[in-house]
């Protein structure tokens, strides 16, 4: 069995609590609308959702008007306060809850639990029973992210992210194969959304690689930050916008109880 890969622990995690990556983190790729109609076929019991690791509220605030309530946890404090700054932010069908996923106060039982690019960050040997014993019968787990095709320079991008980016070491590693591998999670099915196009300027593009816990300005410091730029800005040429689609993907199943 493969060990948690050192580049989803410690301090890498706590990238989040600053609050230029949570304002940057708007120009990151937004799920599609139809990912929160699925997400709301999938509730099953209570009307009443928990989003772990919520960051920005991105799933939650989307989901709150679909539900009678979201729990919407998350260890960052200034991600939670830009997610009440941001649209639906203020729903009142949203309790923001600060305190890591594993030990915050929480209300179940949820008729539906999901997590975004989140769950790698937390410990799922505590987190993923909890969640078992969370849920109302019956009740899943859904695992959001949203992949995007790769760009037409992604090929010489690549060099570029890895020689600023603080990582070191880092590898491909399947997230959901891992909770399976250890017995924390049984899955049931995918579904993916029809991709939804959107374009950017060009520094909204540069400004969500900062958004990232391996290139977030205040950890790779300003004179990376600067080289970073510079040199991205270099590979687009005269682009001043950046056409982007993204896919919402949903893989739910029943996280293990002890």
């Amino acid at each position: 069995m493969s060990a948690k890969p050192e580049f989803w622990t410690g301090a890498h995690a706590l990238a989040f609590d600053d609050p230029e990556v949570a304002r940057l983190y708007r120009f990151r790729p937004v799920y599609p609308p139809e990912t929160f109609d699925v997400l709301a076929g999938l509730v099953v019991g209570p009307r009443i959702a928990l989003d772990a690791g919520t960051g920005t509220g991105a799933i939650a605030r989307d989901l709150a008007s679909r539900v009678d309530r979201v729990d919407a946890v998350d260890p960052a404090a200034a991600m939670l306060a830009e997610a009440r700054r941001l649209p639906n932010g203020n729903d009142p069908r949203i309790r923001w809850i600060h305190g890591p996923a594993e030990t915050a106060p929480l209300r179940g039982p949820y008729g539906l639990i999901t997590t975004g690019q989140s769950l790698h960050w937390m410990d799922w040997g505590t987190v993923l029973p909890r969640f078992a014993t969370l849920l109302a019968p019956g009740a899943r787990l859904a695992i959001v992210d949203d992949p995007e095709d790769p760009q037409p320079w992604a090929a010489e991008l690549l060099p570029i992210v890895q020689r600023y980016s603080i990582l070191r070491g880092y590898h491909q590693f399947t997230l959901i194969d891992a909770l399976v591998e250890r017995g924390l999670f049984v899955r049931e099915a995918e579904i993916r959304t029809a991709p939804v196009p959107f374009s950017q300027t060009v520094d909204e593009y540069i400004s969500s690689f900062h958004a990232r816990s391996s290139l977030a300005r205040h950890r790779i410091g300003d004179a990376a930050t600067g080289a970073f730029d510079r040199e991205l800005r270099a590979l687009l040429g005269d682009r001043t916008t950046v056409d982007r689609a993204v896919t919402g993907r949903i893989v739910y199943g029943r996280p293990v109880a002890p």
